[in-house]
């Protein structure tokens, strides 16, 4: 299941490390409207992107309990920039960057595997269609990463490039991939488009 709430951490038996007053209750909709600026406190930012980004992490992962430590660490290095973090176009931008990376070098430590991703487990509404879930998790993860901070988290690919440290052309040949590779996967669940070839 996704996050959705600091109480899913909690469910997982791990506390969730939180600012005060932040009772996180937001999901892609809210980060992709947040507009930060220099006045916006910690805590705003911290409500409107701790959800989304651990959400979309751990769809790109495919592990929700490594996707919401490294949101916390990301979030935790941010509060300590918290004057020059602020000031950038996109700062969640910037923690999904520090996030990512810093979920692949724990991943490079366990030697874990990067197309492992959790079953869905029919209560999750932000892939709602389990075909598509399925086809997201067989891409390997750089494709899988542009495909959600594009389509999950609704970026620019301006901001997708900027949040995982490629190139705009990258992020375009990357998502171009995938989408082959999705409509090819898409087609394995369809039982009637094999039917039909």
């Amino acid at each position: 299941m996704y996050l959705t709430s600091t109480q899913d951490v909690a469910r997982m038996g791990a506390p969730a490390p939180r600012p005060p007053n932040a009772s996180a209750r937001s999901g892609p909709a809210e980060l992709a409207s947040y507009t930060g600026t220099a006045n916006d406190d910690f805590d705003s930012f911290y409500r409107a992107t701790r959800p989304a980004i651990a959400r979309a992490l751990a769809l790109a992962l495919g592990d929700l309990e490594l996707a919401v430590e490294a949101t916390d660490e990301a979030l935790t290095r941010a509060y300590a920039r918290w004057k020059t973090v602020r000031d950038l176009e996109r700062p969640e931008a910037w923690v999904y960057r520090v996030a990512s990376n810093w979920a692949m070098s724990v991943f490079r430590l366990r030697r874990r595997s990067l197309h492992r991703l959790y079953e869905p487990d029919g209560t999750d509404s932000s892939v709602a269609d389990p075909a598509i879930h399925a086809a997201v998790a067989r891409l390997d993860v750089k494709h899988r990463s542009v495909v959600v901070c594009r389509h999950f988290l609704g970026w620019s690919v301006a901001d997708t490039a900027a949040a995982l440290g490629l190139s705009e052309g990258t992020v375009k040949s990357r998502l171009h991939r995938a989408g082959t590779q999705l409509r090819a996967h898409l087609r394995d669940f369809d039982p009637q488009s094999k039917e039909s070839s």
